[in-house]
């Protein structure tokens, strides 16, 4: 019996591993179909970001409250699952708390703090469905999150309280079996929460304990795989990503936008014929801006897939405070989409054909792209250093330089900037009349 348990246990763990290897290189390709970028200057300050604002989450504690519990779930649930390596081992050699004898004195302290960690998931997993589901911030019902995102974060959540109250169990059993002295139930306890709760459980039978035990830990293990099998189709791929993406967020100043070298050299010999070398001349202009994600840089794509679709940016998005159609989460959510939706073509065709389809317009309007002021609020906001407006200027350049679509009030300041060096209409001698009273 305990070798068809160790058998189905490790097809099981096998499938698992394979699955979610398969679906992460899928994702990676999708990433990298971004135009490359070479984000690796100042390995200390992006070491930093990592530490602080992906596993410390500085930006989270702006909402103290908020972001205690987040950190609770987050790491909490993270350190709990180093459990996870006992009960891999125990299913595949079929023992039973093999941690126990070679720890000693310390196992049961590790436990103990584990169950005090699940607690405090399920507890902060419990305020966050509450406060998703119940208290209506804005944030949480825009219509960006209608249909599968708004359930995708309750099924997260219910997940990990499923998966908390399994673990609590399994330990409560265990330890009930541990006192009567049940085969293979080894001496390993107290445990400091499963231990309060040895009373609800100790009416039942050996056999009835056995099997609430065994079925805890099979359906916790099978949870696990299950939920490390949900990550890549859910936001919750954060979890993994956030780590990455800090480490290469742009470490310019905030309001330091991207201009294109190749042009510049262009007009730089332009200007002054005389000046121009081999070495400043351009090869194969590239186009302008973004029309579709192979436009954009596979930093753009990690950004997109690392999004936690919390709405910060969008809540702090002056434009959207309005009432204009922008959402800087919007934006990151249809990239994504497109990504996952031009992935299928290739694992499908094998290669990528024209669908007929591009980010822009099918994805993302131009309403949207114009209502943004470019103030980079939401990328402020992003406690995972996204940047939704370097995705939104390079659209929009592809609109400006590209397609010579514009408003009529942008093409006046365009005019202006080309013939008076300035977006107002005044020729550049006279513009300090003003000041004279004239």
């Amino acid at each position: 019996m305990h070798l068809v348990q160790q058998l189905l246990f490790v097809i099981a763990f096998a499938a698992a591993v394979y699955l979610f290897t398969r679906k992460a290189r899928e994702i990676r390709r999708n990433i990298l179909l971004g135009r490359d970028v070479q984000p690796y200057d100042n390995p200390a300050q992006r070491w930093r970001n990592v530490l602080l604002l992906a596993f410390g989450q500085k930006k989270m504690f702006r909402n103290p409250l908020v972001a205690v519990l987040h950190f609770f779930v987050y790491a909490g649930f993270l350190i709990i699952n180093i459990e996870i390596l006992e009960i891999i081992l125990d299913g595949v050699f079929g023992t039973h708390r093999l941690f126990a004898p070679l720890l000693d004195g310390l196992y049961p302290v590790l436990i103990g703090c584990f169950e005090i960690l699940a607690v405090l998931v399920l507890s902060g997993c419990a305020i966050f469905l509450v406060r998703r589901n119940f208290l209506k911030l804005k944030r949480f019902i825009g219509h960006d999150l209608d249909g599968w995102p708004r359930s995708d974060a309750n099924y997260i959540l219910i997940t990990e309280i499923v998966l908390m109250v399994l673990f609590l169990t399994m330990n409560t059993a265990d330890l009930v079996l541990q006192s009567r002295g049940a085969d293979h139930y080894v001496a390993a306890g107290p445990f400091w929460i499963s231990g309060m709760l040895t009373p609800i459980l100790s009416g039942l039978s050996d056999g009835s304990l056995v099997a609430l035990e065994r079925g805890c830990w099979w359906l916790h293990i099978l949870g696990v795989l299950a939920f490390l099998n949900y990550l890549p189709y859910s936001k919750h791929l954060h979890i993994i990503l956030a780590f990455p993406n800090a480490y290469y967020a742009d470490l310019r100043p905030k309001g330091k936008m991207e201009n294109m070298p190749a042009i510049q050299k262009e007009v730089q010999s332009m200007l002054n014929p005389e000046q121009a070398t081999n070495d400043t001349a351009v090869e194969g202009i590239p186009k302008f801006g973004a029309k579709d994600i192979q436009d954009l840089t596979w930093k753009n794509l990690l950004d997109a897939y690392s999004c936690t679709e919390c709405g910060r940016c969008t809540a702090a998005c002056p434009a959207n405070i309005t009432g204009k159609k922008l959402s800087p989460r919007k934006i990151m959510m249809d990239t994504r989409d497109r990504a996952e939706e031009i992935g299928r073509v290739i694992n499908k065709q094998g290669t990528f054909q024209e669908d007929g389809k591009a980010l822009l317009r099918d994805y993302i309007s131009e309403e949207e792209l114009r209502a943004c002021t470019t103030c980079n609020a939401c990328v402020q906001e992003c406690p995972v250093s996204i940047n939704p407006l370097h995705i939104i200027l390079q659209l929009r350049r592809h609109l400006v330089m590209e397609e010579s679509s514009a408003p009529a009030e942008w093409n006046m300041m365009f005019s202006n900037i080309e013939n008076n060096m300035a977006p107002w209409k005044f020729a550049p001698d006279d513009r300090d009349q003003w000041a004279t009273g004239n």
